[in-house]
């Protein structure tokens, strides 16, 4: 399944002013890098793949459009998942995407074993 290329585009105006941004193919997204640390991905027909940190989870369950992230049938901790829907405004892509940054910030580079 390819990623949303429009999408892909919205989100980059979003990173605009961002540092250390960088981009990457996986899992059939696109995937945003901040200083090494994911803070979103382009999913295929709009959809969002979110970093987010606990609080924030916290915060967005419930909300229309937003649902925990699952991977192999279970959550997958610190992800949220956007439909076209929760991203379809700019205004609402920008504020999930400066979620995600904060989140990719706070945890930090992603270290290798």
């Amino acid at each position: 399944m390819a990623y949303d290329p429009e999408l892909a585009d919205r989100i980059r105006v979003a990173l605009a002013e961002e540092s250390a941004v960088s981009e990457r193919a996986m899992f059939g997204g696109l995937g945003f890098m901040i200083d090494g640390a994911m803070a979103v991905a382009a999913g295929s027909g709009g959809s969002l793949m979110l970093r987010v940190t606990p609080s924030d989870a916290a915060e967005l369950a419930g909300v229309r459009g937003l649902a925990p992230m699952e991977m192999r049938g279970g959550p997958i901790r610190g992800w949220m998942l956007a439909d076209a829907a929760a991203t379809a405004s700019d205004e609402s892509l920008r504020a999930l995407v400066a979620r995600g940054v904060a989140a990719a910030r706070r945890a930090g580079p992603r270290k290798r074993r």
